[in-house]
Order: structure tokens, then C-alpha cells, then sequence
């Protein structure tokens, strides 16, 4: 049975709602049609040449509980990735510092927990403080929520909450059998009641079909309201992970899966995630076009590389885009 937090995060006025045939049906238009409609509706709530830039920073990394296929993290399997404890205040504010200096507006804090401790709450409070302090905004990830904990990560100047959902839920089992999909729209929902902003999107490329991903882009669309940022990650291969071996995705479908979402989604940050580094310069400029409009900015995306802060002020420069300033407090 569906649980009350389910139903409050997932469901939406039936007049905006979004059905998967008319997902498809976007999937299947063509592209040049496809990318004037995605591009014609980003410009009506964006500035077209703007991008939010946000660093992510590991703070606690490897001995995660979860069996997450693409996961490097994860005790389930052997990688080369050392397990370390939670990042001591100093060294998370230097590291918010550094990338403020670069020219982030928002700093993404990621621990490898299955959910958080009670004991944990107030040393990710702390980090919150401080990097709020600085004048960035606050964004962090930390499993599953207790509605108290949500509060008190709100009380401390926490911004948005990050809990993605990877993918359908059809296919989510293909995928994790430690945690349901239930219970990742439960935390999205404790996230929202706290008066949280919501950042949750997913991963493409794990071997799933474009049903899939239209479906994974479904759920977000009817939360009521979407996620304020929705970041879209291509499967980044960990040796050692059940999912080294996936045969990459074609870049247009991320390109496809960009546009889509910006349809569905008109007024979120569409965020280029996890695996940029692969990408063309061109790949990069047609997602840029059809509507994502934030990157991970930096040369680490927790544990997996990311295209160097050098690569992309060139590429920016290039395509005359302009980085937003973080929000007034």
C-alpha cells in the first residue's frame, strides 16, 4: 500500500499531470522539432545564456549499506575507493571557500550513509553553518530522512535536500534491492514537509529503456510541486561495480532526455551531471540548448572525475554563457 509521504510527493493536479504515452510521444518527436519546443520553453522562464554552477564534495566517502549497481561506494563490492570518515569543519569550509572563489553559487555536500544518524545531526549542521556562512547555497545528501532531522538541516540554513531516484520504478530493482523506491519519495516527502527545497533526478545509461527513463522523468514531473533542481547524471563505469561493463548510452538520448525534462519541468534547474567528462564540447552545447542550465562544476563528482574548472570556463566563454550569482539570503 502507498504510503501518505508517497502520495503527498507523487502526485499532482490533474490538469498537470503527465501521462508516460505523452513522455513518448516528446521522446519520439523529431529532434530538430523536439529541441525548438524544449529551447522555445526554456527561454520563457530562463535566461537562455545563464548557468548555475554547483561543486559537490564528498564529506563522508565508501562503506555505504546500500547495493547500488553503479556505485563505487557501496561495501557490496571491491573498487579501489578508501573508506573515509566525515570531513572535519576546517576542511569542508576551505573546500566551500575554493569553490566560491571559482565561481560556484552552491555547494553540494554528499555522505555514503544508508540514513542518517541522530548522533550525525549536529556535525552536518555545522557544515551547513559554515558553508552558509560564506554566503553559498546549501545543498546536501545523506540517505534516508527522519522528519526532525529534515528540520534541523533546514534550522541550520540547508537549502535543498538531494535524494535522487535514480530511474523508473519499474526498473528500479534492476538497480538497488536495499532500498525501495517508496522509500526514496518518502524522504523527498520529510525533505518538503521541513520546508526544504528538493533536488532528485537520476541516472541514464544503466540498461534501461527509453520507457524507462520516461518513466523515471514522470515521477518528477507530477511531484506537486517538481524538484527545484533536477540533476541528470550518464552512468559513469566504477570497475569493480555490477555495472562496469554497461555498454555506454548514445549522447543524443541524453541530449533527448535533456529536452524532455525541460518540457516537463519549465521552471527547474536542469543540472548536467555525472558524466560530462565524456562528452563533446558540441554534445555539452545542444544539452545547454535544450534547457539544462547547471552544472557540477569541478574536477571530482564525489569519487568519479569531472571535466576540469580550466576545460569549462573555455567551453563557457565559447558559447557565451555566464554564470549566476548564488541567491540573496
Amino acid at each position: 500500500m502507498e504510503s501518505t509521504q508517497r502520495a503527498t510527493i507523487s502526485s499532482a493536479p490533474a490538469e498537470a499531470g503527465w501521462s508516460r504515452e505523452a513522455i513518448l510521444e516528446l521522446y519520439a518527436l523529431s529532434f530538430n522539432d523536439l529541441l525548438h519546443r524544449a529551447h522555445t520553453v526554456h527561454r520563457q522562464h530562463w535566461d537562455a545564456n545563464g548557468l548555475q554552477l554547483s561543486t559537490l564534495m564528498s564529506i563522508k566517502t565508501g562503506g555505504c549499506a546500500e547495493d547500488c549497481k553503479y556505485c563505487g561506494q557501496s561495501a557490496s563490492y571491491t573498487t579501489k575507493l578508501q573508506v573515509e570518515k566525515l570531513s572535519p569543519v576546517e576542511e569542508v569550509e576551505q573546500a566551500a571557500q575554493a569553490a566560491k572563489d571559482a565561481g560556484a553559487s552552491r555547494f553540494c555536500m554528499g555522505a555514503a550513509w544508508r540514513e542518517l544518524k541522530d548522533r550525525d545531526v549536529p556535525k552536518v549542521a555545522a557544515l551547513v553553518e559554515r558553508v552558509k556562512s560564506l554566503g553559498l547555497e546549501t545543498c546536501m545528501t545523506l540517505g534516508m530522512l527522519k522528519p526532525e532531522q529534515a528540520e534541523a538541516l533546514r534550522e541550520a540554513g540547508l537549502d535543498y535536500y538531494n535524494h535522487n531516484i535514480d530511474t523508473s520504478e519499474e526498473y528500479y530493482p534492476e538497480v538497488i534491492s536495499t532500498r525501495s523506491y517508496d522509500d526514496r519519495l518518502d524522504t523527498l516527502g520529510k525533505a518538503r514537509g521541513a520546508g526544504l527545497k528538493l533536488c532528485s533526478g537520476g541516472i541514464i545509461g544503466m540498461g534501461e529503456g527509453r520507457e524507462d527513463r520516461a518513466g523515471m522523468l514522470e515521477t518528477l514531473a507530477n511531484m506537486n510541486p517538481p524538484p527545484e533542481s533536477v540533476p541528470v547524471n550518464m552512468l559513469v563505469p566504477v570497475p569493480g561495480t555490477p555495472l562496469a561493463d554497461t555498454p555506454p548510452l548514445e549522447p543524443l538520448e541524453l541530449v533527448r532526455t535533456i529536452a524532455v525534462a525541460r518540457i516537463l519541468m519549465p521552471q527547474s534547474h536542469l543540472r548536467l551531471s555525472a558524466g560530462r567528462e565524456a562528452l563533446s564540447d558540441e554534445a555539452q552545447a545542444l544539452c545547454f540548448f535544450a534547457g539544462a542550465n547547471s552544472v557540477f562544476y569541478g574536477d571530482r563528482l564525489l569519487t568519479t572525475d569531472n571535466q576540469g574548472a580550466s576545460d569549462d570556463q573555455k567551453l563557457f566563454a565559447s558559447l557565451g554563457l555566464h554564470t549566476e550569482p548564488a541567491p540573496a539570503s
